[in-house]
């Protein structure tokens, strides 16, 4: 879940003055306890029910390093992005910035106007991904429901429920314009996932074996990179980083929350993704879902899911559709067009919001398959967002401050990011995981 998908729950605090007066120290209104339960909610999504397939492809002790690898690297490039903007505030270098700065914001102060676009075009791509693995989940699930697909068997059906059922559907709810007005379906899918959690974990333990030795620790050089790639697009949402720090009354408590809440959350995708891939070891299938029992309780489950996530699907896209209407204020033929029909304008924007849905859905349909997908995002777009930008932000604000350890620490962390996206982009090329 990103950044769209969190900012109905920030509202509030970002409606505050809190954002134009964050120089002199006023905060935001969030506690503790609800910005832990806001960080929850902008990591935890869909991904989470890919980590099991990630286990079987890397084996059990290597899906569990894999992800608590990730897990301590966002934690402590989230840590980066913090230091970043409050040494750039405490220099009160934000003048041309009425706001809490950013995430784009930073990426302009680092490089300038291309650092700015950079840094929105990877978010923007990353949303897009996201967007793209909504509809791929949520094809699958359907066809697994009405027409008991497998999730090996490529058919068009998933591309028929995409464009028949859920096209319509998201084009309708593309004229709302209110993101609050579907946040309860956020939180009504974030119900759902927990839900799906806790029984595809009861199905486990119906049919767990308890022979670790039947279930191999690594599978081989090609497994790690694979399901370090899914686990980082398990802890999407870092783009939500800044915001959920400004919108904390009490900020100087904010690492030790988001440790808090990082913790709890690596020990539960951990344990999901063993119990997953021990209960069904080669039969698991890349989406988890689809192995439970077509019983009253799967279903349930599978539906579920699938309203939350198509109900929350355009607070998703919203990023992706507020960039490209931004674009099309500032042209001068559309202020013109504005000029000598207003109503033209209400046109062009849904216009472009249904485009935009129409080529996300034949990007669905050409995606090989969910897993394989996210290690692809997770490797690649998701990697440098977290990694690479984080780290390169915080060696040109505050390398001339920090120690010989922390630096090496930070170019050890760029050059692994960008390793780990050149490759989990062959990776995922190659098709060697689902091989």
């Amino acid at each position: 879940m990103g950044e769209s998908e969190l900012a109905p729950l920030l509202e509030p605090a970002a409606a505050s003055p809190a954002g134009a007066g964050r120089r002199a120290g006023v905060g935001g209104g969030a506690t503790a306890a609800q910005t832990l339960g806001n960080i929850v909610v902008s990591v935890v999504g869909t991904g989470v029910l890919g980590l099991p397939y990630a286990f079987r492809v890397a084996g059990w002790l290597a899906g569990s390093i894999g992800v608590a690898a990730a897990g301590v690297s966002a934690f402590y490039c989230m840590l980066l992005l913090i230091q970043c903007r409050q040494k750039l505030e405490e220099k009160e270098e934000t003048n041309e910035f009425p706001h809490a700065l950013n995430y784009g914001d930073l990426g302009a102060k680092a490089f300038g106007s291309i650092g700015r676009c950079v840094t929105e075009f990877l978010i923007l791509i990353g949303q897009t991904g996201g967007s793209i693995a909504y509809l791929v989940f949520i094809g699958q699930n359907l066809s697994s429901i009405f027409m008991a697909i497998k999730t090996e068997d490529r058919t068009t059906m998933p591309v028929v429920f995409i464009f028949v059922l859920l096209l319509p559907l998201e084009i309708a709810l593309s004229f709302i314009r209110s993101l609050s007005s579907l946040a309860p379906f956020s939180a009504f899918a974030d119900i759902c996932n927990v839900l799906a959690m806790a029984i595809v974990i009861k199905e486990d333990f119906q049919i767990f074996d308890k022979s670790f030795a039947k279930r191999p620790a690594f599978n081989g050089p090609w497994g790690l990179p694979f399901a370090g790639g899914v686990a980082v697009f398990c802890f999407e949402g870092f783009s939500m980083t800044l915001a959920l720090e400004a919108s904390m009354a009490e900020k100087r408590k904010f690492p030790l929350v988001l440790l808090q809440a990082f913790t709890g959350i690596m020990v539960a995708y951990i344990c999901f993704g063993i119990f997953g891939y021990l209960a069904y070891g080669d039969e698991t299938k890349d989406i988890i879902t689809l192995n439970l029992l077509d019983n009253w309780s799967g279903i349930a489950v599978k539906v579920g899911l699938c309203v939350g996530l198509a109900f929350t699907f355009p607070i998703m896209v919203h990023p992706i559709n507020e960039i490209i209407e931004t674009k099309l204020r500032s042209s001068t033929w559309f202020q013109k067009l504005g000029h000598s029909a207003p109503f033209a304008e209400w046109l062009v924007f849904h216009g472009s919001r249904i485009i935009v849905l129409i080529v996300l859905c034949v990007l669905a349909s050409f995606v090989p398959g969910f897993g394989n997908f996210i290690s692809f995002v997770g490797s690649t777009i998701c990697a440098l967002l977290s990694f690479v930008l984080p780290a390169s932000f915080h060696l040109i604000f505050l390398g001339s401050e920090m120690r010989l350890w922390q630096k090496l620490l930070d170019y050890g962390i760029v050059l692994v990011g960008m390793a780990f996206a050149v490759y989990g982009t062959y990776n995922a090329i190659a098709g060697n995981p689902s091989s």
